[in-house]
Parts: C-alpha cells; sequence; structure tokens
C-alpha cells in the first residue's frame, strides 16, 4: 500500500482530479494507476472503487468515502495510523481546519489536492441538483 509519492506525482494526481485527462493516462500507464483510477473513483465509477479496494489501496477509496461523510472510513484511516489522509479527506469535504493543519504541518500538495477533490465533489451535487440536467418528457 503506497502512501509516499515524489512531488512531481502530486503535481500530476492534483491536475488529473481536476480534469487534465492527459495528466490522468500519464498516471495510469506510468506506474500510478491508483492515483489515476482515483479521478474515476471520486466521480462514483463502481469499476474503479472496486478496482481500488482489489488492488491494495483502500486508503484511497477510505479518503473518497471520507469526502463523502463516511465517519467509518475516517476513523479507519486513523486506526492504521493515517492522519495525514485523513485530513485530505476532511479537506475533500470542505473543512477549512484540516486545509490549515496540512499547510501547517508541511502537506501543502496535499492540502492543494485536497481542495481539487472538495471542488469536484461540490460540482457534482451542483449538477446532481440541477433539474435542467435532467431528461424532460
Amino acid at each position: 500500500m503506497r502512501t509516499e509519492y515524489p512531488a512531481k506525482v502530486l503535481l500530476a494526481w492534483g491536475e488529473a482530479i481536476a480534469g487534465h485527462t492527459g495528466l490522468r493516462d500519464w498516471l495510469i500507464t506510468n506506474g500510478y494507476p491508483e492515483l489515476g483510477l482515483f479521478t474515476f473513483a471520486l466521480r462514483n465509477k463502481p469499476d474503479a472503487r472496486k478496482w481500488l479496494i482489489e488492488n491494495g489501496h483502500p486508503h484511497l477509496m477510505a479518503v473518497i468515502t471520507g469526502i463523502e461523510g463516511d465517519t467509518q472510513a475516517l476513523d479507519w484511516l486513523d486506526r492504521h495510523g493515517m492522519h495525514v489522509l485523513r485530513q485530505v479527506a476532511l479537506t475533500g469535504d470542505g473543512d477549512e481546519d484540516a486545509f490549515r493543519w496540512l499547510m501547517q504541518h508541511g502537506h501543502r500538495e496535499l492540502a492543494i489536492i485536497g481542495n481539487k477533490m472538495h471542488q469536484v465533489k461540490r460540482k457534482m451535487d451542483e449538477d446532481y441538483g440541477d433539474y435542467h440536467r435532467y431528461p424532460q418528457d
């Protein structure tokens, strides 16, 4: 279960989360498939979520479900010593204190990534609530 990544990979991951498909594909084909597939899982793609779990990345799935308000996922991250990822999940859920914690503890890249996750989830929530996006009879 990999939890450490070079800065350039974190930068690419953040851009992939924001929608840069070229960097998402680069992650998938250059040794970081979990980060590329994370972008699909974040957007509720069941196959990607299943892949993360089945291929040794439950911590990444816990971040996503933590963003979605699953307190058991947040507790799981804590129990497994992944306190930083817990803060990333909370940041992804819009928690400004968690964002500040990440920044103050030297995790600037992860704070920015968590904020990008929050933007994606917020946009998804807005789209879900927009009745104009539903087919009209």
